[in-house]
């Protein structure tokens, strides 16, 4: 909530924030994406040291902020072997999340789909002008 301020005074600058704050702020995080254009939610930091709760903290995330305007990293620091367990962690939270959203009929599997691409890889290509 600090950095509202600074993102207020960044807006329109041309310069993108990307936010990695960890769980239980990460509800700032998204409500920041939400109400700034240039303003990005790294899901890393948030769900990296969740654990069992990843599948609670993201579906929290996802109810606050725009889909395009998340983005995964594995939050992962020091071991390489941590990385793979984070993206795993982060694909079995993910498909918990939006396969109960399409089982109990709020979403189709192609939105599904389509969420989980941009969240995964698509959101940062274009952030960071990789593609």
């Amino acid at each position: 909530a600090a950095l509202r301020g600074f993102a207020a005074a960044t807006a329109g600058l041309g310069a993108d924030l990307v936010l990695l704050h960890g769980s239980p702020h990460h509800r700032t995080a998204a409500r920041m994406a939400g109400v700034f254009p240039h303003v990005y939610a790294d899901l890393g930091a948030a769900l990296a040291h969740t654990g069992a709760r990843a599948a609670d903290v993201l579906a929290e995330v996802l109810e606050l902020a725009p889909f395009g305007k998340l983005l995964y990293s594995s939050g992962a620091r020091g071991l390489p072997e941590l990385h793979v367990v984070a993206a795993s962690a982060f694909r079995a939270a993910l498909g918990r999340v939006l396969g109960a959203w399409v089982l109990d009929g709020a979403w189709s599997r192609t939105d599904a789909q389509r969420v989980a691409s941009m969240i995964a890889a698509d959101n940062a290509t274009r952030v960071y002008r990789l593609g």
